[in-house]
């Protein structure tokens, strides 16, 4: 009886052995998901203590708002908004997906308003808002964000948009975002506070922060979450805590929750690690507004020092400061100086056209010519041709330029660039498929049901750019400037780009786990004079895999072809 009892206590101590060794033995979370990076840097001394796949190219989604907020801050330090400026939004701002603050166009919006609002809502349309405003344009201001990122150090960064919605050229790794979650409260040590705002107040309207570990864990004093279905679920965080300072990224989280979860194991395992001396590492961005040089505003420009050797200059007269000049000095009467007269300089003649000047190649003077020609003696175009017969295969470039040149009085010769090729071009062709054309109707009617079957039960974070607990919108807008290449399916195409986006929706509804990490978006094409959209999904690695996903989205019921781009 005694042995018997022994041998079952040997028996569960063996099972127990065996299940710990299982688990202390399985794969992470982290290195199961392909999706996945990590990276924990000491923000006193700039030493890695944790890095996982922390230099692969990754989605950043609303992590983009933190560049956005940066460059928010640059205008706020250089005086050229205050908080109380107000940003007019377009409808192209007001059209953003969720997150949003709902916006409408034509309407204002303050600075402060704005950065509440990224920073807790991580609101989209507010995003583009404030690009459009500062830059004039989202590409543009986009643009600088890229510059800006370089800046930092931010080597394998580029944005094309304030906000993060899906665009596959818009990458980022874990390390710049942890490099700049550091640059961000180097540089404006005051202004990032704002990113420990829990709940922002908007209009009377509570706008909670998505950052869940803000006041949970003890420490973190921000900074930003991110979320679209290609990335996964992003965080930056930055804590401090015991006289250590430390900022952690994780991307690709499954859920918001797991995100959460991993992000404070991080913290608990490599915080104690930290330096708790002086700050060693060099600053990324030092704070302190940086001030340009404008040369136009120099009302009494700076001397030079004396050679040596030489005695001192003449006090100055008044006369206007001669920097450079590309023709021989004029020599003025010994009256004339002894009285102070300086008569004023004859207009400098315009390289090119008379000056001693080296002129431009023939073939750039041409073209110069031509510009100007064209543009200045062509009538406006009407509306309609008066000549059915004549389009635009009937008009060479040749006979354009000339005509323009008679009416412009300009007789230059015919460069060879613009002969008639003695060849036909040669024109290549691609064989297509008939689309299928949904009605706005048919769609309509299923918008409603299809987003309300795409919410989750949980609170888990849902739309994109970043998330929130009552929206989910998992579409990349059409982008005609960048190209989305490698194979696609097609399912349809629709009379307008919400109508495309809700079969897009209703397709990844119906197909499970079929097109999962796969990026729908819409494309405009022109068919017979009518704009309509594409709806498709990009990212398959081959052409079986698109066939696979036509094949379960027509047992669904949905068109579908794949195509190569």
């Amino acid at each position: 009886m005694r042995s018997s009892r022994s041998a079952r206590m040997i028996g569960r101590l063996g099972k127990m052995l065996v299940v710990g060794t299982l688990v202390l033995c399985a794969p992470t979370v982290a290195s199961a998901n392909p999706k996945y990076a990590g990276i924990v840097v000491d923000a006193k001394t700039g030493k890695t203590l944790y890095a996982a796949n922390a230099d692969a190219y990754r989605f950043p989604a609303s992590l983009t708002k933190i560049m956005t907020t940066y460059i928010i801050f640059e205008e706020l330090e250089a005086g050229r908004l205050s908080m109380s400026s107000r940003l007019k939004v377009s409808k192209n701002a007001a059209a953003e997906v969720p997150s949003k603050l709902g916006l409408k166009p034509g309407s204002t919006i303050s600075v402060k308003d704005a950065i509440g609002s990224l920073v807790t809502k991580s609101a989209n349309d507010v995003a583009t808002t404030v690009a459009e405003n500062i830059a004039g344009s989202e590409s543009a201001f986009a643009r600088r964000m890229t510059r800006t990122a370089r800046q930092l150090g931010m080597s394998k960064t580029t944005f094309r948009n304030a906000h993060g919605l899906p665009n596959s050229k818009q990458r980022t790794t874990a390390r710049d975002m942890a490099t700049l979650g550091r640059a961000i409260q180097e540089r404006f040590p005051e202004y990032y506070k704002l990113f420990n705002t829990r709940v922002y107040k908007y209009k009377g309207r509570p706008l909670r922060n998505h950052n869940r570990l803000l006041g949970t864990v003890r420490g973190v004093d921000g900074i930003k979450t991110g979320y679209i279905r290609a990335s996964g679920f992003n965080l930056v965080t930055s804590v401090k805590r015991d006289n250590r300072h430390i900022v952690a990224v994780v991307m690709g989280g499954r859920t918001g929750a797991r995100r959460n979860a991993h992000m404070t194991d991080l913290i608990g395992r490599y915080l104690h690690k930290a330096s708790r001396g002086p700050r060693t590492a060099p600053l990324i961005a030092s704070a302190g507004p940086v001030f340009a040089f404008d040369a136009a505003s120099l009302k009494e420009p700076p001397l030079p020092a004396n050679k040596p050797g030489v005695g001192l200059a003449p006090p100055a007269t008044g006369a206007p400061v001669v920097l450079a000049s590309a023709y021989a000095p004029v020599k003025l009467p010994e009256d004339a100086l002894a009285a102070n007269q300086v008569p004023a300089p004859a207009p400098a003649p315009v390289p090119g056209f008379g000056s001693e000047v080296p002129i431009p190649p023939k073939a750039v003077k041409s073209r110069f010519n031509d510009t100007f020609a064209v543009a200045t003696s062509l009538p406006p175009i009407p509306r309609t041709s008066p000549d059915a017969s004549i389009t635009t295969q009937s008009i060479s470039k040749t006979a354009l330029l000339q005509a323009a040149r008679q009416q412009a009085g300009i007789d230059l010769p015919v460069r060879n660039d613009e002969q008639a090729p003695s060849a036909p071009i040669p024109v290549r062709t691609v064989a297509t498929e008939a689309i299928e054309v949904i009605p706005a109707a048919d769609v309509g009617a299923t918008q409603t049901a299809s987003l309300s079957q795409k919410i989750d039960a949980s609170s888990e974070e849902l739309a994109q750019g970043d998330a929130d607990e009552n929206e989910r919108v998992d579409v990349d807008t059409a982008e005609p400037a960048i190209a989305v290449s490698g194979w696609q399916v097609q399912i349809a195409a629709a009379e307008t780009e919400a109508q495309a986006m809700a079969l897009l929706q209703r397709a990844e509804a119906r197909t499970g786990n079929a097109l999962n990490n796969r990026t729908p978006f819409t494309e405009p094409v022109e068919a017979n004079g009518t704009t309509l959209y594409r709806a498709r999904f990009a990212g398959f690695d081959n052409k079986s895999a698109a066939r696979r996903a036509c094949r379960t989205l027509k047992k669904a019921k949905f068109a579908c072809f794949a195509i190569y781009e």
